[in-house]
């Protein structure tokens, strides 16, 4: 058994490997998640504010995040709307533009009575960078004079006389990159004290755990922080349950929770042999 393991093909491996990611996507395992404190926090400071609350919701994230990212936007856009509250969107990437609009998708298909102009508005994007955001924070139509349907913001009931986003309810940032939840934290929430929750990617996560608890509330980090939320979202609506597209996270968690599995226990397993065939030399 030794000298068969020892001298294995690489290729098994990569085999095993294979078949660890797509038997679970194949079969659309799901595991359940316990939610971390820091994701029920997220969660709670959605779901505390009052029907009706104004949320900002900063989708800044494209297609080569939206693995990681979208089902994280996608739970705040739902959860949102079983509140009631008032969404405007916008994006600082040029990218993000398709982003939002799978969102108001959702809207559209799960909350037919959810109104455009009324109970949400896609502002789009602007080019400038960190630049919009300290636009937006102070004069908010010198950049944003109208929204993606070249309506005027005054025309539009939920933005007419809106003349920065310091008095919103909550600013919810979903970002996958430079520009994202770093500027909207440092010139936004910061010195305006804005209530702020954030989904970045597990690259972006790291540096971003010092802004908490003062500047932002809480963070969810890389897919398994989308799963977690999706199962606190479940919990509070279990309406959701028949509906997949609210699981997408839990079943991206799926393969990775196999795949992991199997590299801890490849890792043990080499050690083992690799120990015993020294101490085999050795003797």
């Amino acid at each position: 058994m030794f000298h068969f393991f020892y001298n294995l093909d690489k290729r098994w491996i990569f085999l095993l490997m294979l078949l660890a990611v797509l038997i679970p996507i194949l079969l659309g395992v799901r595991f359940p998640e316990d939610a971390s404190p820091m994701v029920r926090e997220v969660f709670q400071a959605v779901d505390e504010l009052p029907e009706g609350s104004f949320v900002w919701m900063a989708m800044d994230y494209d297609p080569g995040t939206q693995a990681e990212l979208h089902p994280m936007a996608a739970g705040f856009t739902r959860q949102c709307a079983m509140k009631k509250h008032k969404m405007v969107f916008m994006t600082l990437l040029p990218q993000g533009g398709p982003m939002i609009q799978r969102n108001l998708e959702i809207l559209e298909r799960e909350f037919p009575e959810y109104k455009y102009g009324v109970d949400y508005v896609n502002l789009g994007y602007r080019p400038g960078n960190e630049g919009v955001v300290k636009v937006v924070v102070s004069d908010l139509q010198e950049l944003f004079g109208n929204d993606v349907k070249g309506t005027s913001l005054e025309n539009i009931p939920l933005t007419k006389g809106m003349k920065n986003i310091q008095n919103v309810d909550l600013l919810i940032s979903v970002s996958g990159s430079d520009p994202g939840t770093k500027q909207w934290v440092q010139i936004a929430s910061t010195p305006y004290d804005i209530k702020t929750v954030a989904g970045v990617t597990g690259v972006q996560a790291p540096p971003l755990y010092a802004y908490i608890p003062n500047q932002m509330v809480g963070l969810l980090g890389a897919i398994k922080g989308a799963a977690e939320y999706e199962q606190v979202l479940l919990e509070k609506y279990p309406e959701f349950r028949d509906n997949p597209a609210t699981q997408e996270g839990l079943r991206r968690m799926g393969p990775q929770l196999v795949a992991h599995m199997l590299m801890i226990t490849l890792i043990i397993l080499g050690n083992i042999i690799f120990f015993v065939g020294k101490s085999r030399g050795a003797a």
